[in-house]
């Protein structure tokens, strides 16, 4: 029987990825470039998914299955996945009240300190190289335009 859980997934992210590649195709190219260069391969990737459960195995074959954390206590498991979830949510929301190129580094220096627990020259030189790799490719390279966030609006700094 295919899995119920990896269908869902599946057929989620084709909609959404398809949905993404569809709305950018009315942008203008440079807009429109990153939205359809992740889109495309993220919808093939997961139609591969789908047809994959659903024709993938024999009737006698034992997939392995996506599986919670047997191993570890229903507690413990809750609590990686409900930080895991926060960090998501984090991110976006700095996304919007920051802007992408203000939110990505931050982002990624808050992770490494406080759930990587990273020393300080660790997380400054990774966090250096994640942001001038975002900045030499997006704003220098394909000269993507960024919105400001609401907090740059707001205060009237874009």
């Amino acid at each position: 029987m295919p899995s119920k859980a990896s269908l869902f997934l599946g057929f989620g992210i084709m909609i959404l990825s398809g949905g993404a590649v569809v709305i950018a195709m009315d942008w203008p190219w440079k807009a429109a470039l990153f939205p359809i260069v992740i889109g495309i391969p993220v919808f093939c990737l997961a139609a591969t998914e789908v047809l994959w459960v659903l024709f993938g195995s024999a009737p006698g074959d034992q997939a392995m299955d996506f599986q919670l954390s047997r191993h570890l206590p229903a507690k413990v498991t809750l609590t990686r996945t409900l930080q895991a979830g926060g960090w998501m949510l984090g991110f976006f929301g700095a996304i919007v009240l920051l802007s992408f190129p203000v939110a990505v580094p931050l982002f990624v220096f808050l992770y490494l300190k406080l759930q990587g627990r990273e020393g300080w020259g660790f997380s400054l030189v990774f966090t250096l190289a994640v942001w001038a790799l975002f900045y030499g490719l997006f704003d220098r390279m394909l000269h993507l335009p960024f919105p400001d966030g609401w907090i740059q609006a707001w205060i009237g700094l874009g």
